[in-house]
């Protein structure tokens, strides 16, 4: 079997902003609707081309992660990574597409496709769309590299890549020639947005599950050594967040929340966190994905304030 690849259809005022941003290390491919997204792999090609007549591929991204959100917390985890300037031109730019009504306060959820190491084409590179392309479709469509269509959207990526690289990809697809998954190198939204759901969007040691109040907390600090991967994080409450990296609370690599003493003797306050003290947290199902003990020992050694 060979890698899939997808081409999607863009927004254009979505292409013109990101194409004009230095460093991008991700990018938020938002659909309106909240579809599920299941045609790539994290790993495979994600590209976008504009709308007719521009039948032209002009940009893309290695695909990373794809849920539902709502639109605010889109902008929370990707900012000007959804390729608006503001969240409320973003909210604007989806309400038209749903055609919502102009009093509708609703937070929409959409869909969201998670795009690491993203590329914007120059206009002389852009890659015309295969002849099998149907001008009738108004979203993506899919493509294998072991056919002849998908084989050369692989090697014409390739071509415009090596005359411009990109960090972490030209040089992965150079080494391995052949096509082949490309691990995707999740930013902080990603880190974000995969570690909400992972938790099941519930707090691991309170289980509060009102979404806008849960953050995905780095167990060892990005600053710090830290990497933005599944292991390295845990969804808490915003309070139980702030403690956790100020060092009042931690968990042991046993998995159970600690409470300093620190909190009472500073703030002669804290009940409400005692009596969480020594709780077991809930833990993603799949065991590969739960805290990482090495990281758990470093917040204990170097964050936690006895």
């Amino acid at each position: 079997m060979g890698i899939n690849l997808v081409i999607a259809v863009t927004d254009g005022d979505w292409f013109e902003m990101l194409r004009r941003q230095p460093d991008l290390g991700e990018v938020n491919f938002w659909a309106p609707s909240a579809a599920n997204f299941r045609a790539l792999q994290p790993g495979e090609l994600f590209l976008f081309k504009l709308h007719a007549p521009r039948n032209f591929i002009v940009g893309g991204g290695i695909f990373a992660y794809a849920n539902a959100l709502p639109c605010s917390l889109a902008w929370e985890a990707f900012g000007v990574a959804n390729g608006a300037r503001s969240a409320r031109e973003m909210r604007a730019r989806i309400a038209k597409y749903r055609r919502a009504a102009p009093d509708d306060r609703s937070d929409f959820a959409i869909g969201c496709r998670i795009l690491t190491q993203p590329f914007f084409l120059d206009e002389a590179d852009w890659i015309p769309v295969p002849d099998s392309w149907s001008p009738t479709i108004v979203s993506f469509k899919t493509y294998n590299t072991a056919d002849v269509d998908g084989l050369a959207l692989w090697e014409a990526v390739n071509d415009r890549l090596s005359r411009r690289p990109v960090a972490g990809l030209a040089e992965d697809q150079a080494r391995f020639g052949a096509p082949h998954l490309i691990r995707p190198r999740l930013g902080q939204g990603a880190f974000r947005v995969l570690v909400t759901d992972i938790y099941e969007r519930r707090c691991a040691v309170t289980r509060e599950r009102t979404l806008p109040a849960l953050e995905a907390a780095h167990i060892r600090p990005y600053g710090d050594g830290g990497v933005h991967e599944a292991r390295n994080g845990l969804l808490l409450r915003r309070d139980i967040h702030s403690l956790f990296d100020a060092g009042y609370v931690t968990v042991t690599p046993e998995l159970h929340f600690e409470v300093s003493r620190r909190i009472k003797e500073e703030f002669e306050n804290g009940r409400d966190y005692y009596a969480l003290h020594g709780r077991l947290i809930r833990a993603p199902e799949d065991t590969s994905l739960s805290p990482d003990p090495d990281a758990l020992i470093w917040h204990n050694d170097h964050c936690f304030r006895e």
